[in-house]
């Protein structure tokens, strides 16, 4: 039987617009990689489907590659880029 783990996924910018909350709690199967976190917001928010391929990946403090799996209690953030000065 496979496990699940739970994770706290940090918004940022457009992904904190779509969902209106600065942070959530998704559970996942054991053995995700964080680009997963990624593709369930925009399945729930496909207008965030254009910030795919160009949102960056934080766990724990620290840049991953979108292949990273995750582990249980991580704590994971989307960067898109952000525009201002």
């Amino acid at each position: 039987m496979s496990q699940s783990i739970a994770v706290t996924v940090k918004l940022f910018a457009v992904y904190q617009e779509a969902f209106d909350v600065s942070e959530l709690v998704l559970d996942f199967p054991d053995g995700t990689p964080v680009q997963a976190v990624c593709d369930r917001l925009i399945s729930e928010h496909p207008k965030l489907s254009k910030w795919r391929e160009i949102t960056r990946f934080g766990v724990n403090l620290q840049f991953v590659a979108p292949d990273t799996i995750l582990q249980n209690g991580d704590e994971v953030v989307l960067i898109p880029p952000v525009n201002g000065g």
